[in-house]
Order: structure tokens, then sequence, then C-alpha cells
């Protein structure tokens, strides 16, 4: 681990200097794009404005034979008027034969356009270690301006079990998804599905007369809660990752919902169907934004008690209620409509 006084130096000469704060951005969805495919490229710029992120994917569902053609569409896509939406890549993984070419190509062809690089099957700080030092050597070579940020996806027991240390592992670290697919079948569940529960997974009440009642219980919550916690401690950002049953909008808009309780701050979109689910979901309800400011209103500096709607409000729902304000302050600053609707 590196000393704090060297934790936020350059990794290469003439590489910008590391990030000592995560740049303010509004990312509730990250939207994928297929960027081998000629028709979909074309559509980018008038989706891009109805998102916070373009993902460009290189990794799992586009074909061997057609990396090559999906690494080169990226780059396309990263020079394009995006309307404000932030640029990711997802690369593929470290032991790929795909690999070294993504991150040189679209290093040396979009330099400062490239805003977060994710990385699939981060399994420990090593692996952010690597990226650390090769985008380091590689920004000092094209003479890049701002540093490119990593995005981690938890998708294998050995991740998971190492989700602190990957979260502290660099000054580039963005943030961190839950990669379901991957992680089931790295712990050997046994489930297709990809997100979301299961209908084997539950409780079930005591016997007794009558029916018992049973509830379907969420797969992945703990492992959800380790890494948001994991994200919390080092000051960067989680989110839900893919929700596969792109048919079941309702089950999407849940698994979504529990998310953002637990405190990611958006999830992938892989359909556009999923965009206004996932805007939706991680923009803070009005009425919840209201009550969280009639608490700020009430206890100014944070301290002491007041009584709102015969609720005790101190010092701990205070820090909420600024959680929630200052999120959507963020959104209101995008959204003239939403500033409007929060009354800020």
């Amino acid at each position: 681990m590196k000393p704090p006084r060297q934790f936020f130096s350059p990794l290469a000469t003439g590489a910008p200097a590391p990030l000592r704060d995560l740049p303010i951005a509004i990312e509730r969805m990250i939207h994928f794009v297929p960027p081998h495919l000629e028709k979909v490229r074309a559509k980018v710029p008038e989706m891009a404005a109805q998102v916070d992120v373009i993902l460009a994917n290189l990794e799992d569902a586009i074909p061997a034979d057609a990396k090559d053609a999906a690494r080169a569409g990226a780059v396309e896509v990263g020079k394009m008027d995006l309307k404000g939406a932030g640029f990711w890549v997802r690369i593929n993984a470290l032991n790929a034969p795909w690999h070294l070419d993504d991150v040189t190509t679209l290093v040396a062809g979009l330099g400062d356009k490239l805003d977060v690089l994710m990385v699939p099957k981060v399994e420990g700080a090593w692996d952010i270690h690597y990226m650390d030092q090769f985008l380091a050597l590689l920004e000092a070579k094209h003479g890049v301006m701002k540093p490119v940020l990593l995005h981690a996806i938890l998708e294998t027991a050995q991740g998971v079990a190492n989700v602190e240390a990957i979260a502290g592992a660099s000054p580039r670290m963005q943030g961190i998804s839950l990669g379901p697919a991957d992680l089931a079948a790295s712990r050997k569940m046994k489930t297709t599905r990809v997100g979301g529960g299961h209908p084997g997974y539950r409780v079930i009440a005591d016997p007794g007369e009558g029916a018992r009642i049973s509830v379907q219980q969420d797969l992945w919550h703990y492992t959800l809660a380790k890494m948001v916690d994991a994200c919390a401690m080092h000051g960067i950002k989680p989110f839900y990752g893919p929700f596969g049953d792109i048919a079941d909008a309702e089950g999407c808009e849940q698994q979504f919902r529990n998310a953002y309780l637990m405190g990611c701050v958006g999830a992938w979109s892989l359909h556009p169907s999923q965009i206004a689910i996932a805007k939706k979901v991680f923009t803070p309800d009005v009425d919840d934004v209201k009550f969280a400011l009639r608490i700020l209103e009430a206890m100014p500096d944070g301290s002491g008690v007041a009584m709102l709607d015969g609720k005790m409000q101190d010092d701990a729902t205070w820090k909420q209620a600024k959680v929630i304000v200052d999120l959507a302050r963020q959104i209101a600053a995008k959204e003239p409509e939403m500033k409007a609707a929060y009354g800020l």
C-alpha cells in the first residue's frame, strides 16, 4: 500500500496528477451501446441527450470476430457530441487477448475525451495497480491532461472478498458496479438470471393453521451492502449493474429501488426501456426532497432537536436529509424541470 504522501503522486513522468476528489457528475444510468453496429452508433447523439452516461461496450455480448470493429467504433463514439453525457468504455478483461489493444487504442485515440474505463472481473487491488501504472504511462505518452478514471465490476467471489482493498487501491477509482451474472457463476449459484430475485430463494412462516406465508428474498443483498460500505469508506460511487429481464419493467424498477435506498447512485441500462426506469428511481422523489428541506430549515446547523409532523428530527436525520438535498441540487442544476419541482 502506498504511503499517504505518495498516494496522489503521478505514476509516470508527464502523466497528469491524480484527482483528489471525483468530478461532480450525475450518473443515474450507464447506458450500454454495442459500438460495432453502425446503426447503433448513428443513434448515439440522440440517445446521449436522454442519459447521464454513454458506455461503449467491448466485452461480453460483443462477438469475438467483432472486437476490432467495436474498439474502432468506441473511438468514433467518443469523438461525437454527447450532449454533456459522460463517456465510458467497458474494456475486455485483463486476461483477455483483446485487453492490451483496448487500452492502448482508447487512450491514444480519445485522450481527454475518455472519462472512465470500466474494468471487468476485478479480483484484487493488484488489478487496479496494474491499470493505474499502465494508464499513467499511456497518458504521459499521448499528452493526456486529465487522468482516466477506473470503474471496477464486482463479479467474482475473490473480488467480493477483496472489495475494500479494490475500492481504495488508487485515486483513479471512480466506483464499483455489482456484476451478478458472472458472480453467480463464480459462486456456483444455481441460477441463470442476470440480477433480480429468484422464486426459490424465500423465507417461510412457521407451521400453523392455514397456508404458510412465503416471501421471496434478494439474492444480492449481502454483496450489495458490502460493496456500498466499501465505496462509502473510500469516497467512491456504488452502482447496481444489469437487470437482464428486459420485459420485466416492474422487477427492474424494484431491484433498482432497493439499490437506490441502500446507497447506490445509479445502475446500468441495457435497453432503451430501462433508461426511464433508472432516471425515475435514482432521482429523489419530490415529496422526499421537500421534507428533507424542511428538516434542514428547522435545524440550520444540524444540532439540537426538532419535531416535524410528529416525528423527532436530530443530528442523524439532518445528515440523512442532507444526502437527499445534495443529490437533488445536483439534479436540479442539470434539469430545469426538476429544479422547479423541488423548489430549489
